[in-house]
């Protein structure tokens, strides 16, 4: 069983919104933070957002802050990532991944080595 499975991406002209969505099964169900990731051609897996699945508590990246909201369903187990007004360099594979640290430790993690799943990523093609 796959534990994360994401849906959602696509092709959109710069300016335009995406909403990606990320489902959890198996021991994901037991994540104490989400977060999304992307991967340009030729670049490194950069941190995009992420959230504490306790209280909603996220965290974004630079780049794509007043821009992208992630949030959490607890009923159905799923993340997403609403993007707006995008930008070409928003371009890439997008991944979601889930960490099992023990639940006290409530920093958001933002580098790739802190989660332990991850889905097999979606495509997000931004054109201008």
């Amino acid at each position: 069983q796959v534990p994360l499975v994401e849906s959602g991406g696509g092709s959109v002209q710069a300016g335009g919104s995406l909403r990606l969505s990320c489902a959890a099964s198996g021991r994901t169900l037991s994540r104490n933070h989400m977060g999304w990731f992307r991967q340009a051609p030729g670049k490194e897996r950069e941190f995009v957002a992420a959230i504490r699945w306790s209280d909603g508590y996220t965290r974004y990246a630079d780049s794509v802050k007043g821009r992208f909201t992630v949030s959490r369903d607890n009923a159905k187990n799923t993340v997403s990532l609403q993007m707006n007004s995008l930008k070409v360099e928003d371009t890439g594979v997008y991944y979601c991944a889930a960490d099992h640290r023990p639940f006290f430790i409530m920093t958001v993690p933002d580098t790739a080595n802190e989660y332990d799943d991850w889905g097999q990523g979606t495509q997000v093609t931004v054109s201008s």
